[in-house]
């Protein structure tokens, strides 16, 4: 695609002039121009349900003042809609005289490849493969009386113009499928789901061995609920499985770890840099820099390259994540986790691909030391205060321990604590660590963006459990 800058009805070279006045004064800003497509299809209960494609393009323009900042954004690529952006954002700096920050480092690194994924397969062929999917289910197990399958896709290009004329360039493809499966015996029924993604095209996905596993995994998950016992209630010695489950360590402990939380000082880790927030061993990081990976990005949405950055090492807090303005306010450096949703969102500290290093233990040890605990291989929904750190978690696969043994499945086991606390309860790390399959999402100041998790198998000692069967 050409230049987004190009996009505007004049010429470049005026686009900057404008940016330049606008941000003049102010410590920072910049355009942050951007083009997309979307395409997503839901084949529900035996029928092709959503089939939706989008396309979108606009602006923002951003002055940062202090702890103020001036944001307008429009889907109008005009000189006039430009000047509209630069006078209201220009309010920012009424009576401020800042120095404007110095540009992000450059970087030549690729992460992904820049091809839209939305062309291939064609939207016929998606169509009939997720019909194929619900066929392939239906006749597999008696049992199954729902399926739900989806292919999702995106392709994102934007484009960040800085007030000394500098231009970022990124191109973001995006995909993901998931299969959803209900299933019954007499009048109970339980589900299942299993997903997979990246930024990369749909291929290795869409290939019959992958869509299979897929749905088998779903399937599985499913027929486990079916014969499932309802979960005790009580405190546990509790196993973490290694890849999704980090889920939790996302919401407990990464949110907790975003800049402004700590600046602002909300969050339960404010004021304990260099102190020990978990156990020892424990190791947490947030890298947006591994290739193809859901949360992985060549530079963020302010320029700035992506970074391996270390928040908690060994039990001690040494990093948080920041955006520019954040970074600049703490006198701390910006670690390329400045993000947003699209060009009518302001861009804010968000992790990328967040997770805990492996340890020495083998998973078998790990479930072997356990006499009396639960074993929680999937996470569901949950809700977290970043204030005090508590958290509550839903487990959508998991099974009672007896001595040292995975035996009963149960259902309904909810997860509760508090996100230091629980990370000093750690007493054991696998040597397992694994990322998530490609399927988060987090959504933080009504912002949605894509993101990686991920963990080795865990042991957290003494752990409160909400379930509906009460054991005396």
């Amino acid at each position: 695609m050409n230049s987004l800058i190009g996009q505007f009805d004049i010429s470049d070279d005026r686009v900057k002039e404008i940016v330049a006045e606008t941000i003049k004064g102010a410590d920072d800003g910049e355009l942050f121009l951007e083009y997309s497509e979307s395409e997503a299809l839901m084949f529900d209960n035996g029928r092709l349900k959503t089939a939706n494609f989008n396309t979108d393009q606009g602006f923002g323009l951003r002055a940062v003042a202090g702890e103020a900042s001036g944001y307008a954004h429009s889907s109008d690529l005009s000189e006039a809609s430009l000047l509209r952006a630069a006078d209201a954002v220009s309010a920012v700096k009424g009576g401020y005289s800042g120095q404007l920050a110095g540009a992000p480092a450059r970087t030549n690194r690729h992460l992904y490849g820049d091809e839209n994924p939305i062309p291939s397969p064609s939207f016929e062929a998606k169509a009939k493969l997720l019909q194929e999917i619900d066929g392939w289910l239906r006749a597999k197990d008696p049992r199954v009386r729902q399926v739900t399958a989806s292919l999702a896709a995106s392709w994102q290009h934007v484009e960040i113009v800085r007030g000394d004329g500098q231009i970022v360039r990124d191109i973001r493809p995006l995909v993901r499928i998931n299969v959803s499966v209900v299933v019954g015996s007499g009048d109970r029924q339980e589900s299942g789901s299993y997903g997979m993604g990246g930024r990369k095209s749909f291929g290795e996905f869409v290939g019959e061995e992958s869509w299979k596993h897929a749905a088998s995994e779903a399937l599985r998950q499913a027929l486990v609920n079916l014969e499932a016992v309802p979960a005790p209630a009580g405190t546990f010695d509790i196993v973490l499985s290694s890849g999704w489950p980090g889920v939790m360590l996302h919401e407990a402990v990464g949110h907790g770890l975003e800049g402004d939380f700590n600046r602002k000082k909300t969050s339960a880790f404010a004021g304990l840099m260099g102190q020990q927030v978990a156990a020892k061993g424990v190791t947490v990081v947030d890298d947006g820099t591994i290739p193809e990976r859901r949360g992985s990005l060549t530079v963020d949405d302010e320029g700035t390259p992506s970074a391996r950055n270390v928040l908690i090492e060994d039990g001690k807090l040494v990093g948080y994540m920041q955006d520019r303005q954040n970074a600049r306010l703490m006198g701390m450096k910006a670690t390329g986790n400045g993000r947003r949703e699209g060009y009518a969102h302001q861009p804010m500290p968000r992790m990328t691909n967040t997770y805990m290093t492996a340890g020495d233990m083998e998973p078998d040890e790990i479930i072997a030391s356990v006499k009396n605990g639960i074993y929680a291989v999937s996470f569901g929904g949950g809700q977290v205060d970043i204030t005090s750190g508590k958290f509550v978690f839903g487990c959508t696969e998991a099974y009672m321990i007896e001595n040292g043994k995975v035996t009963q499945p149960i259902k309904g086991a909810m997860l509760i604590g508090n996100g230091p606390d629980a990370m000093h309860r750690v007493s054991m790390v696998g040597n397992d660590m694994k990322l998530d399959n490609g399927i988060g999402m987090c959504g933080k100041a009504g912002q949605g963006v894509p993101v990686g998790v991920g963990q080795p198998h865990l042991r957290m000692n003494r752990m409160t459990v909400g379930g509906t069967r009460f054991e005396v």
